[in-house]
């Protein structure tokens, strides 16, 4: 019987979480043709807050396919995206996201993904999770400004 395209995600988290890579996180784009690119969260062996399952996936697929431009795939994923998956999903033009467990599911065994997003929605005010300080805003608006002179592609 031919394994579908969660079950892919699932046993590759799975066979990492055992391994100590990372959590039970697992993920799997699926692209135009039909090619699917699977990968897991690998957080704990990289030493990388930002490996995670989807982030993994977006650099496989991005990486085959030569294109930061993923529109026409789909995300199967074990958990809803984090806040910086789901911007990654987003910036990467991901059409479709299929997810398993839910950003509570992930709260109840000790994960912040649903945190985050609160923190988000109250527009990140809270010191006492990570200070926000504007600085140099002339400087580096002026690199902004040259950026846009240059008409270069916005992604």
């Amino acid at each position: 019987m031919c394994k579908s395209i969660m079950e892919k995600a699932i046993e590759q988290a799975d066979k990492t979480m055992s391994q100590g890579i990372g959590g039970p996180f697992g993920a799997a784009i699926v692209d135009k043709d039909n090619n699917i690119y699977v990968a897991s969260n690998s957080v704990l062996d990289s030493h990388d807050a930002t490996a995670h399952a989807e982030i993994n996936a977006i650099r496989k697929a991005s990486k085959a396919l030569n294109t930061h431009d993923l529109s026409g795939c789909v995300l199967y994923t074990t958990c809803y995206p984090c806040p910086m998956c789901m911007s990654a999903a987003i910036w990467a033009n991901i059409d479709k996201i299929i997810y398993g467990c839910s950003a509570k599911d992930a709260a109840e065994i000790g994960f912040r993904d649903d945190f985050i997003y609160t923190f988000i929605q109250n527009n990140c005010d809270n010191e006492n999770i990570v200070e926000l300080k504007q600085q140099d805003r002339e400087k580096t608006l002026a690199l902004f400004k040259k950026y846009k002179e240059k008409e270069n592609i916005i992604y």
